[in-house]
């Protein structure tokens, strides 16, 4: 039928130029022909005659109907592009979003395993508020991570109906965050007991800037990946998890090999610094792989057809915002609220649960049940999504309802913080816990995974890409969210009695 309808108009175009060719001859046939200007000229009109048979078709332009034709064709080379995919040769694109995301939460992962070094090391004091600092410190660098980030991911995610370049941004981004890493580490390497209060100070600054880039090179990152086939978005997910495994068993090897923690803190800066030169030099392979300038090109003529239809303005962006916002509303509530679960329960709560009488020494505890158990089944789920992907997109929002419902409480029942709280264990069991943080980790890789995926391909390709920023923007609203509530959880276990 679309067939039928594009043939009626290309031959609307023909008649049209046939129209216009009588009209023109008609001139010549007009009561003018006799007069003596005319007839001086006889000659040259019939040579003009001649002479037209062959010339092309007078086409009135601009006009609506070139317009149309140009839309048209631009749908049609998008179609023809679309049946004719190239290969990914060798996975490369697969593996540069993979590493990408192994880069993301390469800040974050680095400053929560580095616990023992920051609350234990360098903030180590009897001394009010750097006692504090040091009790609450994974709270405070929950604060000061992930408000910057929401708040870059909003400007970066609004500032598209002005235009700009995601390469200038994740560039940019990239190389702010390697600074950061360098600061981090020098301080690292020098003796900061005599101004622990002020090193505290410098630490919170560098958090801050630091997630304020990762915020705007996640957001860009995942609008990249929203114009490539849907396992690409998932290939950053599994980087995400990736990273935090990686980085989990880097600080296992470090407590074997070397005691000292602060050796061990220069590994992990040094580790980070060096991901994401690796994540620099990536991105720049990017647009040199067939793979990724086909799909490229394929939006690229859709959004020029979509522009030749309407002029767009930043009133039209907000208008496109809404539009998008209708068809993933609730693909944006299952990211929000699987990322306020995950990040409520880890690692402010997990990493406060103790061993009862589990074989294994509290050295390793919670770096093993807690840190690598989580990135590595969340890991593990995002994989499962490219063998099966149930339940769909109507349906998903049940199961991603009811974890929260479920996991939040269990976790609060378990042996968590027992020594300050006045509710009940009611679950004083180390392998039922264990079962239940490889349950909530899983799935917590598996839905964000499988929700990030299905969001871009509810929206026609000219929007996956604003679909794709939209689920990151929230996704980081929801982490930040989720460490907040934490502190609401350790208020219900130390003040509620049952």
């Amino acid at each position: 039928m679309t067939h039928r309808n594009n043939m009626t108009e290309m031959n609307t175009f023909n008649r049209n130029d046939e129209d216009t060719t009588r009209m023109l001859n008609s001139l010549y046939d007009s009561p003018w022909r006799s007069s003596p200007l005319q007839s001086h000229n006889t000659a040259d009109r019939s040579t003009l005659e001649e002479r037209q048979q062959f010339l092309p078709p007078v086409k009135l332009d601009p006009g609506l109907e070139t317009v149309q034709e140009f839309e048209y064709r631009n749908k049609l080379k998008a179609e023809e592009l679309e049946k004719n995919p190239p290969i990914d040769r060798f996975r490369l694109v697969y593996f540069i979003m993979a590493f990408h995301g192994i880069g993301i939460l390469m800040p974050w992962n680095m400053f929560i395993n580095a616990k023992e070094y920051f609350e234990n090391y360098k903030l180590n004091s009897t001394e009010s508020p750097v006692q504090d600092y040091s009790k609450y410190f994974l709270y405070y660098v929950g604060l000061a991570a992930q408000f910057p980030n929401v708040f870059m991911s909003l400007v970066n995610f609004c500032c598209q109906c002005g235009g700009g370049s995601p390469s200038v941004r994740i560039i940019i981004s990239l190389l702010i965050m390697v600074v950061c890493f360098i600061t981090t580490a020098v301080l690292a390497m020098i003796d900061t007991s005599g101004w622990q209060e002020i090193f505290f100070i410098i630490t919170m600054i560098t958090v801050v800037v630091l997630n304020m880039a990762a915020g705007i090179y996640q957001n860009s990152m995942y609008g990249l990946a929203a114009i490539l086939p849907m396992k690409y978005t998932n290939a950053i997910v599994f980087g995400n998890n990736f990273s935090g495994t990686l980085i989990a068993v880097i600080n296992i090897i470090t407590i074997i090999v070397s005691p000292n923690t602060r050796t061990a803190a220069i590994y992990y800066f040094v580790a980070a610094i060096v991901v994401l030169l690796l994540a620099f030099d990536a991105y720049f392979v990017l647009p040199l792989t067939r793979f990724y300038r086909h799909f490229r090109k394929i939006v690229e003529l859709k959004q020029l057809a979509v522009k030749n239809k309407e002029n767009q303005t930043c009133l039209t962006g907000l208008k496109r915002y809404w539009f998008v916002f209708k068809q993933i509303w609730v693909m944006v509530f299952c990211v929000w609220f699987v990322f306020f679960v995950t990040l409520a329960l880890f690692p402010a709560v997990q990493s406060e649960i103790k061993r009862i009488n589990f074989p294994i020494s509290d050295v390793y505890w919670a770096p093993i049940f807690c840190f690598l158990n989580f990135n590595f089944f969340a890991m593990m789920g995002n994989l499962a999504t490219e063998c099966v992907r149930v339940p769909g997109p109507r349906f998903v929002w049940i199961p991603v309802l009811l974890r929260g419902l479920i996991l939040i409480p269990f976790f609060l029942l378990c042996n968590y913080q027992p020594g300050q709280r006045l509710l009940p264990v009611y679950i004083p069991n180390d392998y039922a816990y264990i079962v239940g943080a490889s349950l909530m980790a899983f799935t917590s890789g598996y839905f964000s995974s499988l929700v990030m995926m299905y969001a871009p391909k509810q929206v026609s390709p000219e929007y996956a890409g604003t679909a794709g920023m939209m689920m990151a923007l929230f996704l980081v609203f929801g982490i930040a969210s989720g460490v907040n509530f934490s502190i609401v959880l350790t208020i219900i276990v130390e003040k509620i009695q049952i």
